[in-house]
């Protein structure tokens, strides 16, 4: 008898299942599912995917229950509480990216800044919506198609959203190929489309390279002081990467480091996806709002583009515009690939790539700047 009530006493658990931590489960193994069959942004979806199963489980160990800490609970207040995680994820980013486009080009940056139209518009009907003012802002950051933004962002102004929201940014910057050329195409012609650009590219010499990350957090600091710990982050990596002296660090930061910091990320966020707070109307209010700043966002930068080409002699092909997201690189490739399968003799990528670099800078400064906006007001 006593074998037997040891035995149900193994099992008891399984009364405290209730169909919203199977509804997790699900959710968990899709994210898993499009980590590894679909390959969208393995290093984060995989270990969110698996991390919400994990507190989703009856009187889960992995998260803190009564007086017992979890260990990803813990996480989440070393690592997401401070915004520590996602600062660090900035320096692997800086240093993965080359500047050199933009600054051949350094008009190209007025594209980055066009397309963060998306961002502010939705906070506007994010607000009409009914959402608070810290999560709407915190909604709109996903139009930048920046997961790191996206996150500083949500916890900086602590959003009851965090998870939806990030969930919801990784996946659209998943979903970059399939979006964007939706969009552009219904706002251009195929003679548009068909613009072939020049590109002829000054020699940017070493010191430029090495001032430019500088000079960029100086000016952000001083224009927008909320900005400067996510410019300053991104900034520092490519300096890691442009000096020539710490090629093992830079190698590190764009590999070790990003991975590392990423599968800690999507363990901790996944804190914020317990049935209670995740399972809610507004998640799904908020994927739809998310795409709406997505697509504004890629419109904004193709209506600027067509806007320029009203004055300008010399016409800039307006799909460029849309590449001012911060999806680096898959957004200039897709931008690219439109462009060569209207005209196979139409290069654009490396005036797509200097629009998209432009772009992770100023989706970083439009985050600053929302904080700025914002943060006094809650």
């Amino acid at each position: 008898m006593q074998v037997l009530q040891t035995f149900a006493g193994l099992f008891a658990n399984l009364g405290n299942i209730t169909w919203q931590m199977v509804v997790m489960w699900a959710i968990g193994g899709l994210l898993i599912y499009l980590a590894i069959a679909k390959k969208m942004e393995p290093s984060l979806l995989l270990p969110m995917g698996f991390g919400a199963i994990l507190v989703n489980l009856p009187l889960s160990g992995a998260i803190t229950q009564g007086d017992t800490v979890g260990p990803i609970s813990e996480l989440f207040e070393m690592g997401m509480s401070n915004e520590l995680f996602p600062l660090l994820l900035f320096i692997g980013i800086g240093a993965m990216i080359d500047f050199g486009p933009l600054l051949a080009d350094p008009k190209l940056l007025l594209f980055g800044a066009a397309a963060q139209f998306g961002i502010f518009f939705t906070l506007s009907m994010a607000s009409l919506f009914g959402f608070e003012l810290r999560d709407a802002a915190s909604i709109a950051i996903i139009g930048a198609a920046d997961g790191p933004t996206s996150i500083f962002v949500a916890n900086t102004l602590k959003s009851n959203y965090t998870a939806a929201i990030i969930v919801a940014a990784y996946s659209y910057m998943a979903l970059v190929p399939i979006v964007q050329p939706f969009c552009i195409k219904l706002i251009t012609t195929k003679k548009e489309r068909m613009i072939r650009m020049d590109y002829n590219p000054g020699k940017i010499t070493k010191t430029t390279r090495i001032l430019f990350p500088i000079v960029v957090t100086v000016i952000a600091g001083l224009v927008s002081p909320q900005s400067v710990a996510l410019v300053g982050f991104l900034m520092f990596g490519n300096l890691l990467r442009e000096c020539g002296v710490l090629r093992t660090l830079s190698e590190t930061a764009q590999n070790v480091l990003a991975n590392l910091i990423s599968l800690l990320l999507g363990l901790t966020v996944a804190v914020r996806m317990q049935a209670e707070s995740f399972l809610v109307p507004e998640t799904l209010m908020i994927l739809a709002l998310g795409l709406v700043a997505f697509m504004f966002d890629t419109f904004g930068g193709v209506l600027f583009g067509k806007f320029i080409n009203l004055f300008a002699k010399k016409k800039i092909n307006p799909m460029i515009g849309a590449a001012g997201i911060s999806a680096f690189p898959m957004s200039s490739r897709v931008i690219a690939k439109m462009a060569k399968d209207e005209d196979p003799y139409n290069f654009i990528l490396m005036q797509a790539a200097g629009a998209n670099v432009a772009g992770q800078v100023a989706s970083v400064i439009a985050g600053g700047i929302i904080l700025a906006m914002i943060a006094p007001l809650v």
